[in-house]
């Protein structure tokens, strides 16, 4: 395979099996992420460490994100770096998928706050490893025009892991199984990507050079990529902030009968509006060729959510914030993909600089508990936190109108 082939802008649209696949093993890491998020762990901090839970859940979570943050630039250059015959992505995908699998084992039996935290690393660790090649891959093989659609269906692949995760937690029954089920679910759903990824191989004479400064890309330089990266912190902070203690709010502030089956019911809710719009909203996106007003759109319906959150702390208020943030998480995560892969610097390193993006997802996870945390304990509750959140961001949508490359 030629070297150009490999680096070059795609002009082929990929088909329906490929993005399948993709979304797939999308669907796979999101759901041992988010399925241990939102439920198995509350669960187990409160089984670990019942008059300490918050504090237990906020520190494994918090350095499980900040294993993430230097995971995924990390594996992302070593992607780029892979001269594999089987190609730069797939020894990844199947390495992260094995490596997160056993992690999510470790969680199965942990029962000390010392093993959750083992566990989860490595979750952290090798779940990244996967997520950094299995994006790559997408401005690797999908022309520009057809990345809205395609980050449309990637969006809903979080979204649908969330709802698969979550409902492996909790349907399948104990903490135990709930984590070998997401573990099974994870490897299976790597198998599809790995039969017909098509791959392309990068000739060992054109490997980039390894070297930490290229971990450091200039906003000066790359104004706009230094913008989408901001933008992209702030609203994965908000979001953070407003879905990390989730469980403990329908449990203290709704005091919802069932808090577990509470946050099943509402990723259900929200994974059907984020359905509703993220294709849509990305396929308008391409036939617009226009991104920015829907992530900003997009930002704003997010703070109102949130907001609601803060000031109606019921059943109902909770189920109307998950139809609304939703609705603009959905068009947030297909347009805002598509924005990304315009403005990175180079085709050789896409791995690594998705992988620096990829820091402005997890990031977040490390300072949202660190700042949830004594917000919910000492300085205002969850009225506080939630506003907090919408402010946060608000910001971030309002700063994407400094982007000027892309219209």
């Amino acid at each position: 395979m030629r070297t150009e082939v490999a680096l070059a802008e795609p002009v082929v649209p990929v088909g329906r099996g490929w993005t399948t696949a993709v979304v797939l093993a999308n669907v796979g890491v999101f759901a041992a992420w988010l399925g241990p998020i939102q439920v198995l762990l509350a669960k187990q901090s409160e089984a670990v460490a019942p008059g300490n839970k918050e504090a237990v859940f906020g520190l494994v979570t918090g350095i499980g994100a900040a294993v993430s943050v230097a995971a995924n630039p990390l594996f992302g250059a070593l992607s780029d770096r892979t001269g594999s015959r089987f190609g730069r992505r797939v020894p990844w995908v199947l390495g992260g998928a094995v490596g997160g699998a056993i992690g999510l084992l470790v969680l199965a039996g942990a029962g000390r706050v010392a093993w959750m935290l083992l566990g989860w690393c490595l979750v952290q660790l090798f779940c990244n490893a996967l997520l950094a090649a299995i994006t790559a891959a997408v401005p690797d093989r999908v022309p520009k025009l057809q990345r809205g659609v395609v980050g449309g269906w990637v969006a809903l692949a979080q979204t649908l892991g969330a709802l698969v995760g979550v409902g492996l937690a909790t349907a399948i029954g104990g903490i135990t199984a709930g984590y070998v089920a997401c573990a099974v679910f994870l490897l299976l759903s790597v198998v599809p990507y790995l039969l017909v990824s098509a791959d392309q191989r990068l000739p060992v004479g054109e490997r980039p050079a390894f070297s930490l400064k290229a971990f450091w890309i200039s906003p000066t330089q790359h104004p706009d990529f230094g913008w989408a990266w901001l933008t992209r912190f702030l609203m994965n902070l908000g979001n953070g902030l407003g879905t990390l203690y989730l469980f403990f709010y329908l449990q203290d502030a709704v005091r919802y009968h069932n808090p577990d089956t509470g946050v099943l019911m509402l990723t259900a809710v929200y994974s059907l509006c984020v359905v509703g719009t993220a294709v849509v909203s990305g396929a308008w996106s391409d036939r617009l060729a226009r991104r920015k007003v829907f992530v900003i759109g997009a930002g704003m319906v997010m703070a109102v959510a949130t907001l609601i959150l803060a000031v109606w702390p019921t059943w109902p208020g909770a189920l109307t914030g998950a139809v609304i943030l939703g609705a603009g998480f959905g068009v947030y995560l297909s347009v805002d993909f598509a924005l990304l892969t315009e403005v990175l610097p180079s085709a050789r390193d896409r791995a690594k600089d998705l992988g620096v993006v990829n820091i402005a997802n997890s990031l977040p996870q490390v300072i949202a508990p660190a700042i949830a945390a004594p917000v919910v304990a000492t300085l205002g509750g969850y009225p506080v936190l939630y506003a907090l959140a919408a402010a946060v961001t608000l910001l971030g949508a309002v700063l994407v109108g400094k982007i000027q490359s892309v219209a």
